[in-house]
């Protein structure tokens, strides 16, 4: 049944409230370490998604991904690491850090895609890159000398994975040939479980922590992801990038809520600016769009 347009931005903001849950239930782990963490929900998300393909997309849809080409499979290692340095970078620094960090991939996007793509990049996205990166600069310095920065940079893989990922993917359809990004997750989700098990020695999790990271594999992943592919087939991508920015809203509000974990002034600022400038550019390009 098709979505209609108030029903997909409702959808979608539950989507990113999901997805937000990640940093307030990494703070709630009592034994569980690094990529033990990113092992374990990696696992529960290959199994929820062994469940939902099916009932979403037909049984076909495992015989389709062995067709799908080297772009499908490039598009899985991308989610490979963004799965993979998400839960890393939580566990290192922030949950303020890691997502205002991650909200610099549509900029990244726009640069990757003028790269490889050709793609002209509008005066207003340019401003936009310019503000994103002093708030950056801003977050950055005041981590000079600190563990967390080691923990923000790491957190940046995830916004370059996520650029490679929809450059691919654009490139793919912009040559005929579409990329079910649903499949791609349950391929990333494998390719992670596979490249940290050998890390995720000793198991230390307990059965609460268990608990919890199913929690994450299943209700923060696997089921907002497949429900974002829907939602993204009935609204525009200025849309979808806008609503998705409520997912730092959410994420650093719940870790503060939940667990006590107040994000530094500095943080405040500078995600301020990568927000702003994100909202600001979005919003010019939906009216655009609209013109």
């Amino acid at each position: 049944m098709r979505l209609s347009h108030s029903r997909a931005v409702i959808l979608m903001v539950a989507v990113t409230l999901m997805w937000s849950i990640a940093g307030v239930v990494t703070r709630q782990l009592e034994h569980a370490q690094r990529f033990e963490v990113t092992f374990w929900r990696s696992l529960f998300n290959v199994l929820a998604l062994l469940l939902i393909l099916p009932l979403v997309q037909g049984r076909a849809v495992y015989a389709n991904m062995r067709h799908g080409g080297r772009a499908l499979w490039v598009s899985g290692v991308c989610w490979s690491v963004m799965f993979t340095a998400f839960m890393v970078a939580i566990m290192l620094t922030t949950v303020a850090n890691v997502l205002v960090t991650m909200a610099l991939g549509p900029l990244f996007t726009a640069l990757i895609a003028r790269v490889f793509l050709g793609h002209r990049i509008a005066t207003r996205t340019w401003l936009a890159i310019v503000v994103a990166g002093l708030g950056i600069a801003w977050m950055y310095g005041s981590q000079l000398g600190h563990a967390p920065l080691v923990g923000t940079l790491v957190a940046l893989c995830v916004p370059l994975a996520g650029s490679i990922n929809w450059t691919v993917v654009q490139r793919s359809q912009a040559q005929g040939h579409t990329i079910d990004l649903v499949p791609s997750v349950l391929i990333g989700a494998l390719i992670s479980v596979l490249t940290t098990l050998p890390l995720a020695f000793p198991f230390r999790a307990s059965g609460a922590d268990l608990g919890w990271l199913a929690l994450l594999g299943v209700v923060q992943l696997a089921i907002p992801c497949v429900l974002a592919v829907r939602c993204a087939r009935v609204l525009k991508a200025p849309e979808v990038a806008l609503l998705a920015l409520l997912e730092v809203i959410f994420g650093i509000l719940l870790a503060w809520l939940g667990a006590g974990e107040r994000p530094a002034p500095q943080v405040l600022a500078g995600g301020a600016l990568v927000i702003g400038a994100l909202v600001f550019n979005e919003l010019l390009g939906w009216k655009e769009q609209n013109a």
